[in-house]
C-alpha cells in the first residue's frame, strides 16, 4: 500500500451471552493487533497478578467501568477503535445480560457487522437468539459466529459443527444469505484463531477472526438513496458583514447535494433550490451521507429545527399513522392506548399506541398476532398515531430517517427504538407459535455440553 494510499473502516459490534467472552474476545484483537499502549498493557498485567492469574485477563482492556471490572460483566457499550495495515476498525463491544440488550441496539444501530459469541461448551442459548434477531432487525448485513472456549472442549470438531449448523438455520430464518454467515472457531484467552491460525483446529480451513475482518466485503455508505437532511440549527448572525446570511445546519443523513439542486422541505411541502453548502472549512461543491454541512436555499421559507429538507422527485411524505417495529426497552409492559413522545431526527411530538399488531417470538421466529402487550426486550410490530405529521422513511430505504425512538413523556426515559416499516422478514408473517419456524430448534442448547467436564477453569 503506497503511503498516500486510504484504507477502508469497518464499523462492527459484539454480542453474546453472559460470559461468553465478548470483552476477552475483544482484548486479544487489541493486544494482538498491537492496539494497545504501554502502560494500559501494564496496568492489566499488575491488575491480574494481583487477582492471583497466571496470565493477563485481556478483558480488563475493554471493561472500562469500575462496576465491569468489579462483576467482571459488561454493563456499557465500549467503544474501541484499531487498525491494521489493511483496514481500520471501529468495535462496539455490547452488554450479555438480558436487562441490557437496550445497549446492544445502540451498539449495533450502525455496524457494518455483528460478532455473536457462544461458549463451546453450551452452544446456541436463549441469549445469542434475542441478539440475532436485534441484529437482522437492524439490518446488520453480515455475521460472524466465533465459537469461542474451543480449547474447552478439546478442539471437538463435531460440536463446532453441530453448533454452526443450528446458529446457520436459526440466521437462515432471519433472511441472512449462507454467504453472509461465518463460523469461527475460536479461544480468546489461548488466541486460537483470533489474530493467528491455530494448529489445534487442523479440521478448520477458513480465515482467522482478523483475516475475515481484514477482508469481508463493505458496502459503502450509500450516495444513490434519495437525498435526506434533517435541520438542527437555523443560523442567522445578522452582522454587518452577513446582514441577509440564513443557513441550515445538520448533518446530511443520505444521499447527496450539490449547488443548484432542487429541494423539498417537511413536512410543509415547501420547494427551493441550494444556492450554496458551506463548512468551517469553506464552501463545498457537493456533500454526501455523513458530512455535517450548512445549506443554504434560494427562498426565504419558514424552516426551523426538525424540518428535513430532501430531494424534489423522492421526497417523503408526511404522515400521522406510522406502522413501526419496535424493541420494547423498559420495564413497564406496552399496551394498546399508551401515550408516548416520538422523537424522529430532531423533531418531537406526542403519540398514541393505537394498535399492537404482533409480537416476535424471537426464539422460535414466529409472529402472534394481536398480543395484549410487549414485555421488556420484546420485539413486535405497533401502529403510532402523531399529533403532528412526521416525513419518515421506510427504514429499509434509509436508516437515519425510517428510525425514531419512543419516550416515555413522564419522566424522558426511552422506551423503545422503533423502525419505519416491517424491517425483520421473520415478521411479516403471523403463525402459530407453538411451531418452531426453524426445523429442530429446540429450547434448550445443542452443542458439546457433555464436553464441560472437560474443562479446566470457568471464564
Amino acid at each position: 500500500m503506497s503511503a498516500g494510499e486510504q484504507i477502508d473502516s469497518l464499523r462492527l459490534a459484539t454480542a453474546g451471552s453472559v460470559d461468553d467472552g465478548k470483552s476477552t474476545l475483544v482484548g486479544r484483537l487489541l493486544h494482538d493487533t498491537k492496539s494497545v499502549l504501554a502502560d494500559q498493557l501494564e496496568a492489566v498485567h499488575r491488575v491480574s497478578t494481583a487477582r492471583g492469574l497466571a496470565e493477563p485477563d485481556l478483558s480488563l482492556l475493554v471493561d472500562g467501568l469500575r462496576a465491569e471490572r468489579e462483576q467482571g460483566i459488561t454493563i456499557d457499550v465500549a467503544y474501541r477503535y484499531f487498525a491494521t495495515p489493511r483496514r481500520s476498525f471501529v468495535l462496539a463491544d455490547t452488554p450479555g445480560h438480558v436487562q441490557y440488550t437496550r445497549n446492544t441496539v445502540t451498539g449495533a444501530s450502525t455496524a457494518q457487522l455483528a460478532i455473536l459469541l457462544v461458549d463451546a461448551r453450551r452452544g446456541v442459548v436463549e441469549q445469542t437468539r434475542r441478539h440475532a434477531a436485534v441484529v437482522a432487525l437492524l439490518g446488520v448485513p453480515r455475521l460472524v459466529l466465533a465459537v469461542n472456549k474451543i480449547d474447552l472442549i478439546d478442539y471437538d470438531e463435531a460440536a463446532f459443527r453441530t453448533i454452526s449448523a443450528e446458529f446457520a438455520a436459526h440466521a437462515a430464518a432471519l433472511g441472512y444469505a449462507s454467504d453472509a454467515v461465518v463460523s469461527i472457531p475460536v479461544s480468546a484467552l489461548v488466541g486460537d484463531n483470533v489474530v493467528t491460525a491455530s494448529t489445534r483446529t487442523p479440521w478448520y480451513a477458513g480465515p482467522t477472526l482478523l483475516d475475515h475482518l481484514e477482508t469481508v466485503p463493505v458496502a459503502p455508505d450509500p450516495h444513490d438513496v434519495p437525498f435526506r437532511f434533517a435541520v438542527q440549527y437555523v443560523i442567522r448572525p445578522r452582522t454587518a458583514e452577513h446582514p441577509d446570511y440564513r443557513g441550515y445546519a445538520g448533518q446530511v443523513a443520505a444521499g447527496v447535494i450539490r449547488p443548484g439542486d432542487e429541494v423539498s422541505v417537511q413536512p410543509a411541502g415547501l420547494r427551493s433550490r441550494v444556492t450554496r453548502i458551506d463548512t468551517s472549512d469553506g464552501p463545498l461543491d457537493e456533500a454526501v451521507a455523513g458530512r455535517s454541512v450548512t445549506l443554504l436555499l434560494a427562498d426565504e421559507l419558514d424552516i426551523g429545527r426538525g424540518d428535513l429538507i430532501s430531494d424534489v422527485a423522492e421526497a417523503p411524505q408526511a404522515v400521522t399513522e406510522i406502522d413501526t417495529t419496535v424493541c420494547w426497552l423498559a420495564e413497564k409492559p406496552l399496551r394498546p392506548g399508551a401515550r408516548v413522545l416520538v422523537k424522529h431526527g430532531a423533531r418531537t411530538t406526542q403519540a398514541v399506541v393505537s394498535e399492537l399488531v404482533v409480537r416476535f417470538d424471537e426464539q422460535r421466529l414466529v409472529s402472534v398476532a394481536a398480543p395484549e402487550e410487549l414485555r421488556l426486550n420484546e420485539i413486535g410490530r405497533v401502529s403510532l398515531r402523531t399529533a403532528d405529521p412526521l416525513p419518515v422513511d421506510d427504514y429499509a430505504i434509509s436508516r437515519r430517517t425510517g428510525a425514531l425512538l419512543i419516550i416515555d413523556p413522564a419522566e424522558g426515559n426511552t422506551l423503545a427504538a422503533g423502525l419505519v416499516g416491517v424491517p425483520l422478514r421473520a415478521l411479516q408473517e403471523t403463525a402459530d407459535a407453538a411451531e418452531p419456524a426453524v426445523p429442530g430448534l429446540r429450547d434448550e442448547p445443542v452443542t458439546g455440553a457433555e464436553h464441560a467436564d472437560r474443562a479446566t477453569a470457568s471464564r
